[in-house]
């Protein structure tokens, strides 16, 4: 046999590398895209946001009430707001493309198979928020629903990557009482950073078009205790990295190290925003920021259960 010939045979056919029965490199590669879009989506529709451009397109599922696109005469913001609405179809095709690598295997690994599932639907559930954003005038409160979903897809996707990485079968807890606690409450925390956020957008001058409504809460108070909640997120996950480091469960340390580094960019970059009136730039960063950190309190709670491997035959 030559070597031409032995390449060919070892090389894998269409079906082996789009619809492997295992989890593969081509698998993992899709599970990051599925993260990786999530998060561009987040920061394409902070875009639209912080350049005025909700409005870009007046109407939906339609740009105008005339076309499904935007044109020149509508000006930048409509190009804005349309690509943002455009890059929906590009997580769309990421994740089903996704599904479809774990089909073959997806009743060993149900979770690999469910994590692909929702973002193919919520792609769904996201256009449908999106309009009744548009519908609303940017309703302040809708438009932090729609961020607060794509948040928690990120945290989704987030999650698969870590499972790609991972092999099937039950998991139990792995930790002492004290760290679990540790990281519920860095979660927690976490998570209310993220509504306070939201809040304190909703309350500043970013409503994504110069004539949508605020929430009406004071912005100096609610970003008072936004800060307040944000030094405690960072409080009780140095507590979580410190207490899995001294009980030797670094994938929960490595996860909760990841976060405080976050954390700390995030405190930099809303001190500085704060300073400097909000340009759209630092508020940007911002909500980027907020995804990864919640991704990251939370996969540093989900590691605090291990799988428990077979016993050796």
């Amino acid at each position: 046999m030559s070597a031409a010939t032995a390449a060919a045979a070892t090389k894998p056919s269409f079906k082996e590398r789009w619809m492997p029965d295992r989890v593969t490199h081509h698998v993992r590669v899709l599970a990051w895209w599925v993260f990786v879009t999530q998060v561009v989506i987040i920061a394409t529709g902070g875009a639209v946001r912080l350049t005025s451009s909700g409005l870009g397109c007046d109407t939906w599922p339609k740009c105008t009430a005339d076309s499904f696109v935007n044109n020149p005469e509508m000006g930048i913001h409509s190009y804005i707001e349309f690509g943002n609405r455009t890059l929906t179809f590009v997580l769309e095709i990421v994740a089903i493309l996704a599904l479809i690598a774990v089909w073959r295997f997806r009743k060993q690994r149900r979770d690999l198979f469910w994590l692909t599932v929702i973002p193919v639907l919520s792609v769904v559930v996201q256009a449908v928020l999106g309009g009744i954003t548009v519908w609303s005038g940017l309703n302040p409160y809708v438009v932090g629903l729609h961020f607060l979903v794509s948040l928690v897809l990120v945290v989704l996707a987030a999650l698969l990557v870590l499972r790609v990485y991972t092999g099937p079968g039950p998991r139990k807890l792995a930790v002492s009482a004290p760290l679990l606690q540790m990281a519920w409450l860095a979660a927690i925390f976490g998570f209310i950073v993220v509504l306070l956020g939201i809040l304190t957008t909703g309350s500043g001058p970013h409503a994504g078009d110069h004539g949508a409504a605020r929430n009406g809460l004071d912005s100096e108070i609610v970003q008072t205790v936004h800060a307040v909640a944000a030094y405690g997120t960072l409080l009780f996950t140095i507590m979580t990295a410190y207490l899995a480091r001294s009980e030797r469960a670094y994938s929960v340390a490595r996860w909760a190290g990841w976060s405080i580094v976050v954390i700390i960019a995030q405190i930099v970059v809303g001190v500085a925003q704060a300073r400097l009136s909000l340009p759209p730039i630092l508020v940007g960063i911002h909500m980027v920021l907020a995804c990864l950190l919640a991704a990251g309190v939370f996969l540093a709670l989900v590691e605090t259960r291990q799988r428990v491997k077979a016993p050796a035959a």
